[in-house]
Parts: structure tokens; sequence; C-alpha cells
């Protein structure tokens, strides 16, 4: 198996099998084997050869880029789904809170101070509105 990498596909390899395997090692086999044997007319050869690895390559490559499309839109669905999801709890949560708990809330968001002890929906009193014992 032959494993192409770069920094383009950040860290993910580019795994060539089966027949494109072997037409690889093929391919490097006759270009070591031109290259072994340099002549004149060799050169014309040589640069086919290449040629030909490097279009083999730039598939793979393409293939591969054209997976990684897929994966990372399934992600920004799942990641949609997920945030709507969250929206929906949140307007929930916001309907159940009293005014008490969304005024604390409000001054906790702007003075960026961590949450308190968290006040039961339906259990918010007159006498509960001071800070928590």
């Amino acid at each position: 198996m032959v494993l192409l990498t770069g920094d383009s596909m950040r860290g993910r390899g580019v795994r060539v099998q089966g027949h494109d395997e072997m037409a690889m090692k093929l391919l490097f086999w006759e270009l070591e084997q031109h290259l072994k044997s340099s002549s004149g007319a060799s050169v014309v050869a040589i640069d086919n050869k290449i040629e030909q690895a490097m279009d083999l390559v730039k598939s793979h490559l393409m293939y591969a880029v054209r997976e990684e499309v897929e994966v990372l839109k399934e992600q920004i669905k799942e990641l949609i789904e997920r945030n709507t999801q969250l929206e929906q709890e949140n307007t929930l949560l916001k309907t159940l809170a009293s005014p008490e708990q969304m005024a604390q809330f409000q001054a906790q968001v702007q003075t960026g101070s961590p949450p308190t002890a968290p006040i039961a929906v339906g259990q918010a009193t007159s006498h509960n509105s001071g800070p928590p014992a």
C-alpha cells in the first residue's frame, strides 16, 4: 500500500490499493529502469511516465478531497441540527423561567459572573428574590 500525504490534506492520507497500487508500482518501476538506462531517447518516455504517475496521484487526491468534503458537509448538517435543538431548548427555558430568574441571568451575563445555584422553576417566590443563602 502506498500512502501519500500533504499539508493540504491536513494529516489525512490517500491510500492507493488494488489495481491502482499495482499500476503505481509498475509506473515507478519503469521510471526507475528508464533512469538507470538513461539515454536521449528515453527522456520522452520518462516524461510520459512522470505525467502518468502525476495524473494517478492527482486523481487519488481529488477523490480524497471529495470524500473530505462529504464528511464536512455531514458534520455541518449535524451541527445545524444541534444548534436548532439548543435554540428550541433555550426558548423553552426562557418561557419557563420566572422574571426573577431572567433578571438574575441578565445580570450574570452583563457582569460575566459565574452562575449561582439555580432556582427551581415554579419555586421562585417573593422571599427567594434575594441572593441564595
